[in-house]
């Protein structure tokens, strides 16, 4: 799914296009890591704007660079273009 700022998209479909389940998206929104709105009286139905997903997937992909341990490239398990491994 391309991901629209203006939009406002359903648990289903953030989870669908992550690829998790809708718990997690459910807790990041709990956590206050990925913002969303809840319309209606009760519980009510949770939507996630755009502009928000694509935050809370900048920050995913910051975490991911920020705990991915430093290797010396002389030994990085990804072999590097043009080499013969």
């Amino acid at each position: 799914m391309q991901i629209e700022p203006t939009q406002i998209y359903r648990v289903r479909a953030v989870a669908e296009t992550l690829d998790v389940s809708v718990a997690t998206i459910y807790r990041a929104v709990e956590s206050g890591a990925l913002r969303a709105h809840r319309l209606g009286t009760g519980k009510g139905a949770v939507r996630i704007p755009g502009d928000a997903l694509l935050d809370y997937i900048a920050a995913c992909e910051q975490a991911a660079v920020k705990d991915r341990p430093a290797e010396d490239s002389a030994h990085s398990p990804v072999p590097s273009l043009g080499s013969t491994a």
